[in-house]
């Protein structure tokens, strides 16, 4: 035991805690990149001995990323990958201890949420490419949970959200294809997503903005593999209605499907049909030719996630915010973006 008539010392916290005297330090300063186990003991021992830990009041809240694992373990995976990049590095940089977990979306229960919070002791929850259904979301409502939607937006604003800019997006892209010429174009797209929603919207709004130009959406049934399912799709559309000259595509593995199908039947890209995509994933920059698409900063999202998380951790009557990051167009040899008359 030790003698409490001394003056307790960081050394003594170390030597009950099994760690070193830094180690210590560090989580009494509350500096980051202290697994949360290991920042509990020291603070649970701290306290046990009496030593005044200051620093732990003033700690911010552990969090929790839940993803929707079809993305993590699918086709998507790069995408969130990227996602949980940002988050664990701008975490990291403010001192927030970040836990990540996969879920199914349909899993995302307010019974398995609980779960998952309580097992890691987070009080901040992200859900990551997960639009929560009606119970959870009057759950998280009623329990006042700090919650940010990463690649993803609540269209009755509950919730605070960050995502790619996918109305304007899709709109910039579609511009593209009409200022290249294209008056009949093809938009491939799937997914009960709001997201993707608003991809079609700008698809729409883009279409509807230059007269005489006709625009289809086909959606995918989202079964089995997306770039198969646009693949035989596009040949289907295009065997019923050969006037469609181009693309606007979801992602980029549709798009890949796309490219594909037309080069099958004959077709020369960009002269005879154009594509163009969306995320600019790395299959975009492997396709022949390269596709042009609109590129997700898909890092900055989780970075600003955190900022937003922070925000709301110590504001948690402020508005609901949504923020929208915008897409930047990629060229590629799949759209000729030279002038045309």
């Amino acid at each position: 035991m030790i003698d409490t008539s001394k003056r307790l010392r960081q050394a003594d916290i170390a030597a009950h805690a099994g760690v070193s005297v830094s180690t210590v330090s560090r989580v009494l300063a509350n500096e980051p990149g202290i697994s949360e186990d290991v920042r509990r003991q020291i603070l649970q021992v701290a306290s046990d001995l009496g030593y005044p830990t200051k620093a732990a009041s003033t700690a911010i809240p552990g969090t929790l990323a839940l993803i929707a694992s079809h993305g993590m373990t699918g086709g998507l995976s790069v995408f969130y990958e990227g996602i949980v990049e940002g988050l664990r590095s701008e975490a990291a940089k403010v001192g927030m201890s970040f836990d990540v977990r996969l879920v199914r979306e349909a899993k995302a229960t307010p019974e398995t949420v609980c779960e998952h919070l309580q097992a890691v002791g987070a009080e901040g929850l992200f859900l990551v490419g997960i639009d929560p259904a009606d119970a959870l979301c009057r759950w998280l409502e009623e329990s006042r949970a700090p919650v940010v939607l990463v690649n993803g937006s609540d269209p009755q604003m509950r919730f605070d959200g960050i995502s790619p800019s996918n109305f304007h997006g899709a709109y910039a892209a579609t511009q593209r294809i009409l200022k290249a010429g294209h008056r009949r174009i093809l938009h491939l797209t799937g997914s009960h997503r709001n997201t993707i929603r608003e991809r079609i919207r700008g698809f729409e709004a883009a279409v509807a903005s230059v007269d005489g130009t006709e625009g289809r959406v086909i959606r995918l049934p989202f079964e089995g593999n997306s770039s198969v399912e646009a693949h035989a799709a596009t040949l289907a559309a295009l065997a019923e209605d050969g006037g469609f000259s181009a693309a606007f595509c979801m992602n980029d593995f549709i798009a890949v499907g796309v490219l594909e199908a037309v080069t099958e039947i004959g077709r020369r890209v960009p002269e005879d049909f154009a594509i163009v995509g969306f995320d600019d994933l790395p299959c975009a920059e492997m396709a022949n030719p390269r596709l042009a698409t609109m590129r997700v900063d898909r890092v900055a999202l989780g970075r600003e996630a955190i900022g937003m998380m922070h925000f709301r951790l110590q504001h948690r009557d402020a508005p609901a915010r949504h923020v929208s990051h915008a897409v930047t167009p990629v060229t590629g040899g799949s759209l000729d973006e030279r002038q045309h008359p």
